[in-house]
């Protein structure tokens, strides 16, 4: 199965949390900004609900092709 590719953007992360409250198998803060457990994951509905949540819009995840899957444009 293709894994999906997390990215975090640091600057724009506040820290609230809700990624790590939806997916904390992919998601942990750390000195007050969120970060990827793995850069790499097998597809899993709840990072791209993580993505979708992020009040920064801060979550990318994207698909083995590079294709955008959250959030949304």
């Amino acid at each position: 199965m293709a894994r999906w590719s997390l990215e975090v953007d640091r600057d724009a992360c506040v820290g609230s949390g809700m990624c790590a409250g939806i997916a904390p198998d992919h998601f942990r803060l750390d000195g007050g900004t969120a970060e990827p457990v793995d850069a790499s994951v097998e597809p899993d509905d709840a990072v791209v609900d993580a993505a979708e949540s992020c009040p920064m819009e801060a979550i990318l995840v994207r698909d083995a092709e590079g294709n955008r899957l959250a959030p949304e444009i």
